[in-house]
């Protein structure tokens, strides 16, 4: 933007902040050309890890500039950086810019909290990790994320672990008409397909406690060295990561892994928002009368989802598994 010559100022070129004084601020902000670019890769108190230009290698400590005031900055996010990006010990940059997102993993605590929580910024595709036993998949979380996916921009992928323990050829059966990709892995081998999926992408990784995420993790990054958990005698598995954290794959890519959770709030997502990811009853869902749940019968009587399906432009195991996360987020019938 050009430079206004100061003869052009007006008072809108100002505000005063009531009770502080009288003393004008200009509301123009510094432009920040020379900031360096940079990814988020962790948070800690008030506190961002950046890696410079998405070197693994840089590992540079930021503080948030005060002109971004609570602007949200989490891992993942493509930030500006000025000040001392050097890394060296004891130094501090700025985080001045946060750029557009191109994707977000979104959660509330539960289907009343209003307040969401963006996970995730940025991640191209999440891997949904749940063990084929010990503990036993839970269908509900998986389709939760699913919906997260759809509603956020992410791929998704199903990861199941423990395939030596249990067939995952009815759990990837239930999944098929979603046409989500899946990848199975066993504890005795290496996750070499799981590797070669992930390879030069930024992946995010979502489970329970006690599927192996964090034990996958560490066999993709052996230097993460993070904590595995063991799984309890109730079947339900013990947090081993209390926050995100994105580490650099050897050969390339990045793999951000979260915090195992036990819930996955929608309160944030519409039911329309589910359809327009299904692009064929995208366009029908437009003629559901107001505030249709597109659940079909009894529900929603007059829904016109179905009418798609009659016409034969859309399969039926296609709207039966879009009406399975309908009613995973309106929390009906969860497993």
């Amino acid at each position: 933007m050009a430079r206004r010559d100061w003869r052009e100022l007006d008072e809108s070129d100002v505000r005063v902040r009531p009770g502080k004084g009288t003393r004008p601020r200009s509301k123009r902000r510094p432009a920040h050309a020379d900031a360096v670019p940079a990814r988020v890769t962790a948070v800690d108190r008030g506190r961002w890890t950046c890696a410079v230009a998405d070197d693994p290698g840089s590992r540079v400590t930021a503080m948030r500039a005060r002109e971004l005031g609570r602007t949200p900055v989490v891992v993942g996010d493509r930030v500006g950086l000025v000040g001392d990006v050097s890394g060296k010990p004891d130094t501090l940059a700025r985080i001045v810019r946060v750029e557009e997102r191109t994707s977000v993993l979104r959660r509330t605590a539960d289907d009343t909290d209003p307040y969401e929580r963006v996970v995730v910024a940025n991640a191209e595709q999440l891997l949904i990790v749940t063990a084929l036993a010990d503990p036993p998949p839970r269908t509900g979380f998986i389709d939760r994320c699913l919906v997260a996916c759809y509603t956020g921009g992410l791929e998704p992928v199903l990861c199941l672990t423990k395939a030596d323990l249990a067939d995952p050829e009815e759990l990837l059966a239930s999944y098929a008409d979603l046409d989500v990709p899946a990848v199975v892995t066993r504890h005795d081998e290496e996750p070499a397909e799981l590797a070669e999926r992930l390879r030069g992408r930024v992946s995010a990784l979502v489970g329970h406690s006690g599927v192996g995420k964090s034990t996958l993790v560490n066999r993709l990054v052996p230097e993460a060295d993070l904590a595995t958990g063991v799984v309890s005698a109730v079947g339900k598995g013990r947090h081993t990561s209390v926050s995100a954290v994105a580490l650099p794959l050897p050969e390339g890519g990045w793999v951000v892994d979260t915090p195992g959770v036990r819930s996955f709030g929608l309160a944030h997502v519409t039911a329309d928002d589910i359809v327009e990811a299904f692009p064929e009853f995208a366009e029908a869902a437009e003629e559901c009368p107001s505030g249709c749940g597109h659940l079909g019968p009894p529900e929603d009587p007059d829904c016109a989802l179905d009418d798609v399906v009659a016409s034969g432009a859309a399969r039926p195991g296609r709207l039966e598994s879009l009406r399975r996360l309908l009613a995973s987020r309106a929390g009906i019938a969860e497993t």
